[in-house]
């Protein structure tokens, strides 16, 4: 009863904005996800090759996704079973409290404060500030003298398939992926790898979906999950004079497989 006036409330918040209800947003033939930012920017393009990717593999299974790009909220022909942003921090608050129903994923605002307030529907996909300041702590530690700074992604990533990824997106965008990018296709990619399994998941249950039965190949090595503060577990990789010369979780500083030694782990009490 609790999941169903949660989506009642949902529905009610789209007809005062003008969306229309069709039902082939809830249907296993058209999922549609909205994407809220720049439509020049890297991220966008990231979550655009997560989309071509998406409908590759949903093809087989008889599902078509598609990714509406806005600045802001407006008019919409469906009900979006997600929505992907590359938005600063307040305006993501706004909007994971006006779209409680619905998972947000968050793209490219790293600031801890959204970590730590726990947003049950906001996931957050490129990594915290807090996280890539561990990540360099640990590499000081076993490189006292290096300079390298902490990454989601670089151009130059090759073990994992992560070659084969940064070409897909090079041939099609003739941009090199960066981290911002590598943010938009795991959101993409990993929203599609879980609808797959369940294309009629929505609301409530497709975000406590993503938060309890996610394991995402994002091309890093490692099967990756959310945090109980929304934080998408990732290893990250140390880039010195834009080489690649090192990977965190640091090993034989911290055990390398814990990447919860990046950033915060738990919700503070």
């Amino acid at each position: 009863m609790y999941y169903l006036n949660r989506l009642l409330s949902g529905l009610c918040c789209v007809a005062i904005l003008g969306l229309t209800i069709d039902s082939r947003a809830l249907s296993a033939e058209e999922i549609t996800v909205l994407y809220i930012g720049d439509a020049d920017s890297a991220a966008h393009l990231g979550a655009r090759q997560g989309l071509t990717e998406a409908n590759a593999q949903g093809e087989f299974m008889g599902i078509q996704y598609r990714l509406v790009s806005q600045t802001e909220i407006g008019e919409m022909p469906t009900v979006p079973v997600a929505i992907i942003t590359d938005v600063d921090a307040s305006r993501l608050v706004q909007l994971a409290d006006q779209y409680q129903y619905l998972p947000l994923f968050n793209l490219t605002a790293k600031d801890l404060s959204l970590r730590e307030d726990c947003i049950p529907n906001l996931f957050h996909v490129g990594p915290s500030e807090a996280m890539l300041r561990d990540a360099e702590r640990q590499w000081r530690q076993h490189a006292p003298d290096s300079s390298a700074r902490a990454r989601a992604w670089h151009r130059s990533f090759r073990k994992y398939a992560a070659a084969q990824l940064n070409i897909r997106f090079k041939e099609q965008f003739k941009l090199a992926m960066d981290d911002d990018a590598w943010a938009g296709w795991a959101a993409m990619k990993l929203l599609a790898d879980t609808m797959v399994r369940q294309p009629s998941l929505a609301g409530e249950q497709l975000i406590a979906e993503l938060k309890t039965n996610l394991a995402f190949d994002g091309q890093k090595g490692r099967d990756m999950g959310f945090r109980e503060t929304g934080q998408l577990r990732q290893p990250l990789l140390l880039v010195e004079m834009d080489k690649i010369i090192g990977e965190a979780p640091v090993r034989g500083v911290v055990d390398s497989s814990d990447l919860d030694s990046l950033g915060l782990p738990f919700c503070p009490k």
